[in-house]
């Protein structure tokens, strides 16, 4: 199996290289340092196999797999604390936790082999979104792929998110960029003091909130800073009036 290695620190980036070494199923293709970089590998080198690292600069783990269309099979190799077990253990071929033997090593690739055989596209979505809600922590950027740039929208620059079928419209003050996600997962994964989800099809900044203005007899619109109108339910104004106290 070719494989590659994303991972920032460089003296287990060493010894996991040589140990693969040492694995005489195994090509290893390259080690790369950063996400950005590893997403430019996977998508140029296409290997079968890929040691992940969670944190990484410029990109993280999670937010390479996110942009990823078509993933290979992915061993986690990581120091990420106890919380985030139980979503590899559900969701990924096999995880590696810092430091590990050379025995368990092997141990995992043999499970990758076997999984090699099954035709199926790996699904590591579950992971993302069970590690992200397990942290205890907000979303404070979101990763988009646009052609061949990959941009990182700060969550303050968002006026407001738009399911489009099987993605979700992310409006900042200049453009409009499409992500491949479901607008639940940002509900559950935005801070609720400043996103609401205002509608089936909406999430606004609370930020850019300008005037709430009558439609009809019971409809209504959010009119935003930026002069953008967003449809808002009944249900919708009510949770606004409950967050911002109106």
């Amino acid at each position: 199996m070719k494989a590659i290695i994303i991972e920032d620190e460089k003296l287990a980036a060493q010894l996991l290289s040589i140990q693969l070494k040492e694995h005489e199923q195994i090509q290893l293709l390259g080690v790369f340092d950063n996400g950005y970089n590893g997403l430019k590998a996977i998508q140029e080198l296409k290997p079968d196999l890929v040691f992940l690292d969670i944190e990484l600069p410029k990109l993280t783990g999670l937010e390479l797999l996110e942009l990823l269309d078509d993933p290979p099979m992915i061993i986690f190799t990581t120091a990420y604390n106890q919380y985030a077990i139980e979503a590899f253990e559900r969701n990924a071929i096999d995880y590696l936790l810092k430091p590990f033997s050379k025995k368990r090593l092997f141990e995992a690739i043999e499970k990758a082999k076997l999984k090699n055989a099954d035709s199926d596209t790996p699904n590591y979505k579950p992971i993302i979104s069970d590690i992200q809600q397990q942290s205890n922590s907000f979303l404070d950027r979101i990763a988009v792929k646009d052609k061949s740039n990959i941009h990182l929208i700060a969550t303050p620059d968002i006026y407001f998110l738009e399911a489009q079928d099987d993605y979700v419209s992310i409006h900042t003050s200049d453009k409009a960029y499409l992500k491949n996600a479901r607008l639940k997962f940002y509900e559950q994964n935005l801070d609720p003091k400043k996103f609401i989800r205002v509608h089936r099809s909406y999430i606004v900044n609370t930020a850019f909130i300008h005037k709430l203005e009558n439609y009809s007899k019971d409809s209504y619109l959010l009119i935003l800073t930026n002069g953008g109108k967003v449809s808002i339910s009944r249900s919708g104004l009510q949770l606004l009036r409950q967050v911002l106290d109106l």
